[in-house]
């Protein structure tokens, strides 16, 4: 994986301090797909860190896509198309009556795929019934077999990739 494989621990911090003072300057961009503004609020980092509420994910993983995270936006902006739409019915957490409970919810995410930079990555899309829009996640659009040592490309659960 070259440029995505991080030496050490310090290598890690620098670019996740890196990657969080940038995706705090984005607050929202307008992706021509929808025609609308598309918001980085703190699930869509939150989600990069973290596979579910008390799984984190690995330092590689993390790694990877906060490096490529500048790439976001940009795809977002350039999208004139969707590559993929996924719709699921799933619990969501909600605040109700000041305490946070999970709620069923129609969910959609959707795919859009681009080079930037010689570099081909996915950018996720998410949209919970009766709220905005927002980014979920950067892929790097490829992963190594572990077995094998070959490209395989992510694909399947866009709420865990």
């Amino acid at each position: 994986m070259g440029g995505f494989n991080f030496k050490n621990n310090r290598d890690f911090q620098r670019v996740r301090k890196d990657a969080e003072s940038f995706y705090a300057t984005i607050k929202s961009v307008r992706c021509p797909y929808f025609g609308e503004e598309i918001s980085f609020n703190a699930k869509g980092m939150r989600h990069l860190k973290f596979k579910s509420d008390k799984r984190a994910r690995s330092h590689k993983d993390q790694y990877s896509r906060l490096k490529l995270i500048r790439y976001a936006p940009e795809v977002l902006k350039l999208s004139k198309t969707v590559q993929g739409i996924w719709s699921v019915r799933r619990f969501e957490k909600q605040k109700i009556n000041s305490r946070w409970d999970r709620v069923m919810k129609d969910v959609i995410y959707y795919e859009f795929i681009a080079v930037l930079d010689s570099v081909r990555v996915k950018v996720i899309v998410k949209e919970v019934a009766g709220g905005e829009k927002h980014f979920w996640s950067i892929i790097p659009f490829w992963g190594i077999d572990k077995s094998t040592y070959r490209r395989i490309l992510h694909s399947g659960d866009p709420e865990h990739d």
